[in-house]
């Protein structure tokens, strides 16, 4: 499960991590949640562009929007067949800009949040989906995360995580020719020499709260 997260790296940042040809202005936020515009990296005729997609995918063939809610992520295992994530997996796969994520682990009678980033702060991206929805009123874009089973820095808190792309492997997660096989290799828990946690204030609980107070 990956539920909330964060993005605070400059625009200057973002485009060198990424490989963009511009920049786009990005309002910093600690509490990235379901539902609001995020910062996503698309294939773009052999090159890459940023676009903010709304974080809930929505399937083409669905008649409610409303169901973007509960599709925020999509397990690695089996997005490659299940009717709602296919399509995307297949051939609009796009990298998820974030500098940390949370999550929370059942302690004394409550859920303690946890934050979770890289020891050097560096950007990274999540492995994602998106998807295009139109009923004639104009098209929405939307995305979902993948998950996968926990490393070992994640699993005393929650026994899944987000797909995290090393950045060698973002050219191939984007190749639209890309195969399922090849595709399947990088859907893999994160390596733990990198990523570190902490305990953090449950400020961050509530999506109203946006600023560094959430990750201290």
């Amino acid at each position: 499960m990956c539920g909330r997260y964060t993005l605070s790296t400059p625009a200057g940042r973002l485009a060198e991590e990424f490989q963009l040809d511009s920049t786009v202005e990005i309002p910093p936020s600690y509490n990235v949640a379901p539902t609001q515009q995020v910062a996503a990296v698309l294939e773009d005729e052999g090159g890459r562009r940023l676009e903010m997609l709304r974080w809930g995918l929505i399937p083409s063939w669905a008649d409610d929007p409303e169901i973007g809610a509960r599709m925020i992520n999509a397990r690695s295992e089996t997005a490659p067949e299940k009717p709602s994530f296919r399509r995307a997996f297949r051939g609009r796969r796009c990298l998820i800009a974030a500098d940390g994520f949370y999550e929370w682990k059942r302690e004394n009678g409550g859920k303690q949040p946890y934050y979770f980033r890289m020891q050097d702060g560096r950007p990274f991206a999540f492995a994602g989906l998106w998807e295009s929805w139109d009923r004639g009123d104009g098209a929405l874009r939307t995305c979902a995360i993948l998950t996968t089973r926990a490393n070992d820095v994640l699993s005393p808190i929650h026994d899944r995580m987000p797909v995290i792309l090393p950045s060698d492997s973002y050219d191939a997660w984007l190749d639209p020719d890309a195969d399922t096989e090849e595709l399947g290799e990088l859907m893999v828990p994160y390596a733990v020499d990198d990523l570190e946690t902490y305990p953090v204030s449950r400020f961050v609980n509530s999506p109203r709260n946006n600023d560094e107070r959430c990750i201290e």
